[in-house]
């Protein structure tokens, strides 16, 4: 069998089979070693009022939103590219 990557996709080193996780945008099942995570910060404001605020000097709420991405939503929403042959090795 040939080889793609040199860690055949995953992270996981020898450790095994790992649990399953649901991509945030097509609700696919993968691997958690596989999938790309993405963290998003959210603000509960909106961005009209988060600027009269910010002006009289209030501290904003923000939210951090971690998305688990599976690889073809990854590389579809651009956070992971396409590389040639010899780059996906390395």
């Amino acid at each position: 069998m040939t080889k793609k990557r040199r860690s055949r996709g995953r992270s996981k080193g020898g450790k095994g089979r790992s649990e399953l996780v649901q991509c945030a945008n097509c609700g696919m099942l993968t691997p958690r070693d596989k999938v790309k995570r993405v963290t998003s910060w959210v603000s509960l404001v909106e961005p009209s009022l988060a600027k009269e605020l910010r002006a009289h000097g209030a501290y904003i709420a923000r939210q951090r939103v971690m998305k688990n991405l599976c690889v073809s939503c990854a590389v579809h929403f651009g956070v992971s590219k396409v590389r040639s042959r010899e780059d996906r090795r390395l």
